[in-house]
């Protein structure tokens, strides 16, 4: 319990933090988030994610994420390799550019329940080959479900949800970015649930709003 209670408190220090900065424009996130048993012990990660400047078709970053993960205990404490693609298409003095990275990762996963609260926590180290740099970067992430409707994350259930994660560099300088989170979702069925919510992202003292739609996917590719 105590723990719980300093996990929000780092997500409210982290709202409140979003909630001072300035200069705040808006955004659109189309993801989807697919994480599939292919065994008892391993899952397949595969992920999507259509950024936008706005909320129609402006790209601003295309990014594609994949892995292999394999639980430590009985359907937790999982660790997983992965390799993402990213391609970005940032203005540069009014102009489009575009970027291409590579990426590969290392993420251990392990989740927590308190009574109605389900915790995660999410500790990732990223290898960014980019085009004219290479750097690593650490992360981590805290999230929260409260289901509202029902004390389990059952079909047809509604929930909160909200999450804080930090990015930070290995090298000079070391603070990348901060990312706040607030959604509403619905549990589908036991595999499948959607989520819609706003996310605030603080980078180099810029606050920039991004309003998110994700889809997740939980179906095995076992017969079990």
């Amino acid at each position: 319990m105590i723990f719980f209670k300093k996990s929000i408190f780092v997500l409210m220090c982290a709202l409140g933090t979003a909630a001072i900065a300035q200069n705040s424009d808006l955004g659109a996130w189309y993801m989807y988030f697919g994480n599939n048993k292919i065994s008892d012990k391993f899952n397949f990660h595969n992920e999507i994610q259509y950024r936008n400047f706005d909320a129609g078709a402006d790209l601003e970053q295309l990014l594609i994420r994949t892995g292999i993960g394999y639980d430590l205990t009985e359907n937790n404490n999982n660790i997983l390799l992965g390799y993402a693609f990213i391609l970005s298409q940032p203005y540069i003095r009014g102009e489009k550019s575009e970027n291409i990275e590579h990426r590969i990762f290392q993420q251990y996963i392990t989740r927590q329940k308190f009574g109605r609260f389900f915790v995660q926590h999410r500790y990732r180290l990223e290898e960014r080959f980019l085009q004219d740099d290479f750097r690593m970067r650490f992360r981590y992430f805290l999230g929260l479900n409260i289901p509202i409707n029902n004390k389990e994350m059952l079909p047809k259930t509604w929930y909160a949800s909200a999450y804080n994660e930090f990015f930070l560099h290995l090298d000079s300088p070391v603070f990348d970015r901060n990312r706040v989170y607030g959604a509403v979702g619905f549990v589908i069925n036991k595999n499948m649930r959607i989520e819609a919510g706003y996310m605030n992202q603080i980078q180099e003292n810029r606050n920039r709003g991004q309003v998110q739609i994700g889809f997740y996917n939980n179906i095995p590719f076992t017969k079990n």
